[in-house]
């Protein structure tokens, strides 16, 4: 059974909670312990390239080795990025195959099916896994209760029924149309989880004007009998300590929702709330994968439940350097989905309503709210917290814009907020480096540590990589333009070779996105071959987009010119009209 290191850990005592000044971000003036943390990001990745020049300078020896080690570092992790994407890429088109509502009807007669399907041998996804999950759950089988009930040393456990289980999805927009907002609605209500057990919110902003307004008594009157409810929320503008930002409509929906929920008297420790993007078009299995896996982790309060983000509803509409960075953001989450040790919370994901509520839902005060969410929830339950990876997907639109030139700005704009996830690095430095750290977090050191680090070193290699590769092998040339060091002089060269090498992961890549293509919509005419060639920009995509947005991001940490504002990222909805 997933999780299953979990089952043994001792009863927790209750969480202590001394005021939500511990869980969240500081607006207004930082303590200098916090200012340092936010500062270390750029200074580190600015210094990474100053110090190749400043190397470079001393010894044309030392900047060569220099480059080279960082180069070598990059490569092997570029090994390991293939062999996951692979593996992850064959995992999700694996997950997708199995039917997770029947799996998830099984555990409603857990004795029965484990009995029926011992007998098969199975090379289904995650088949076995299923059958030790119904072996343990039928422990309870001659239980009468509304759960069943397992004991694990002498403590028990219970595991919902699945008729028990709701699913709440809070959808938020600010200026969004119905032409996007009503495919992902459809999405859910499509679904293989039973409507009649979903409860849907729509949260949009006052700020979006009276367009929203009408949008919301659209979809009440087109869906309202689609759900067991269909919620519209407005978030008021201008709410006192809260950012302009998805994190505070999000968390004022989640506000009335729980207010519903309880008026209906269901139970909160059954609900399940995932957030959407406007924009977001879930798979039809993912509801029923949630509530499977929430069933049979006893550990269900404390996780989250992250899927697939794939860029690609839109994907061939794009333009390619749209196409390219969509793509690649689609292989990262992929291979996230992979390392479970370091997933975190991304765009759409799912939380229990009861962890959610007692602690106070999802950060007002960040425009990167999601990501935020990992370290809220890892400190608000001192350190006992995991993001379970879904293996389907929820796919989404990649950036577009009515002109080429207005898509470009917006892509550097949404990559730019993505990268202020560098803001974490202060977050979760003054927590692990406090003498207070463990009322604060009764994390180990050490494993929290190597956390900061891995978030550190995420952001630092972000920034400064790319142009390093691309431009460093010319730095102690060209600065020692006289010397007759033969590993200084061939270091253009050595790299050129090594990136030839490098291109073999690449090309792995190319292959996958292509079987990763939704089927070219009639009207569009793009050639199959324009998928291939696109990625002769992937260098200048790499430096222009991913390198420079951290950069931007991290600069404005560095010199405390914080980002405060979500900045929307408009995405086109092209018709048949348009394509003509």
């Amino acid at each position: 059974m997933r999780g299953k290191k979990h089952d043994r850990r001792k009863k927790e005592k209750p969480v202590e909670r001394s005021d939500w000044a511990d869980l969240e971000i500081p607006l207004g003036k930082r303590t200098k312990k916090y200012r340092l943390l936010e500062i270390l990001p750029g200074a580190l990745s600015y210094t990474m390239i100053i110090l190749l020049f400043a190397l470079s300078i001393i010894s044309p020896a030392l900047g060569s080795y220099y480059l080279l080690l960082i180069i070598a570092v990059t490569l092997v992790k570029a090994v390991g990025i293939v062999y996951r994407t692979i593996q992850g890429y064959n995992a999700a088109k694996r997950a997708e195959k199995v039917n997770w509502h029947e799996r998830l009807v099984d555990l409603e007669t857990p004795h029965e099916r484990y009995e029926e399907l011992l007998k098969y041998k199975c090379k289904e996804f995650a088949f076995n896994e299923h059958v030790e999950n119904l072996k343990l759950l039928s422990v309870g089988k001659d239980l009468v209760l509304s759960e069943s009930e397992v004991t694990v040393d002498d403590e028990p456990i219970f595991f919902p029924k699945p008729k028990e289980i709701y699913h709440a999805v809070i959808m938020v927009a600010y200026n969004e149309g119905l032409e996007t907002l009503i495919p992902t609605v459809e999405a859910v209500r499509d679904g293989s989880f039973d409507n009649e057990r979903i409860i849907f919110v729509f949260g949009y902003e006052e700020r979006g004007g009276e367009a929203m307004v009408e949008n919301a008594k659209v979809l009440k009157e087109k869906f309202k009998n689609d759900f067991f409810e269909f919620i519209t929320v407005m978030h008021p503008k201008d709410l006192k300590d809260e950012i302009q930002g998805k994190g505070p409509n999000l968390n004022f929906a989640a506000g009335e929702l729980l207010e519903f929920v309880k008026k209906k008297k269901i139970p909160l420790k059954n609900i399940i709330v995932t957030s959407l993007d406007s924009d977001n078009k879930m798979s039809k299995w993912y509801l029923d994968y949630v509530a499977y896996q929430f069933i049979v982790h006893p550990n269900r309060q404390h996780l989250s439940y992250q899927p697939v983000s794939l860029f690609t509803n839109n994907i061939w509409d794009a333009p390619a350097p749209m196409r390219i960075i969509a793509i690649s953001n689609s292989f990262f989450n992929i291979i996230s989905s992979m390392r479970s040790h370091t997933l975190k919370n991304f765009a759409s994901h799912s939380q229990p309503l009861l962890a959610l509520s007692e602690m106070g839902f999802w950060s007002k005060k960040t425009i990167v709210e999601d990501g935020h969410q990992y370290w809220r929830s890892l400190f608000f339950f001192k350190g006992n917290y995991e993001v379970l990876p879904i293996h389907v997907a929820i796919y989404q639109d990649a950036v577009m814009e009515e002109t080429l030139i207005k898509t470009l700005k917006a892509q550097f704009v949404q990559l730019r907020r993505w990268d202020y996830g560098a803001s974490d690095v202060a977050y979760v430095g003054v927590r692990l480096f406090s003498k207070d750290r463990k009322r604060i977090g009764e994390m180990p050191f050490l494993p929290l540590f190597a956390k900061f680090v891995r978030l550190l070193e995420g952001h630092v290699t972000l920034a400064a990589i790319s142009p390093m590769v691309a431009f460093g092998g010319w730095v102690p040339k060209i600065i020692n333009s006289r010397s007759k060091d033969l590993l200084t002089f061939n270091l253009p060269n050595t790299i050129s070779l090594i990136q030839i090498f490098a291109s073999v992961g690449l090309m792995t890549t190319i292959l996958l996105s292509l079987k990763m293509l939704p089927p070219r919509p009639k009207e569009v005419k793009t050639p199959r071959i324009l998928m291939i060639l696109q990625w002769l920009l992937m260098p200048v995509v790499a430096i222009v987009y991913q390198s420079f947005a951290a950069f931007y991001s991290q600069t404005r940490l560095l010199t405390g010119n914080y980002m405060e504002k979500f900045d929307v990222t408009k995405k086109v909805v092209k018709t048949k009209k348009d394509t003509k």
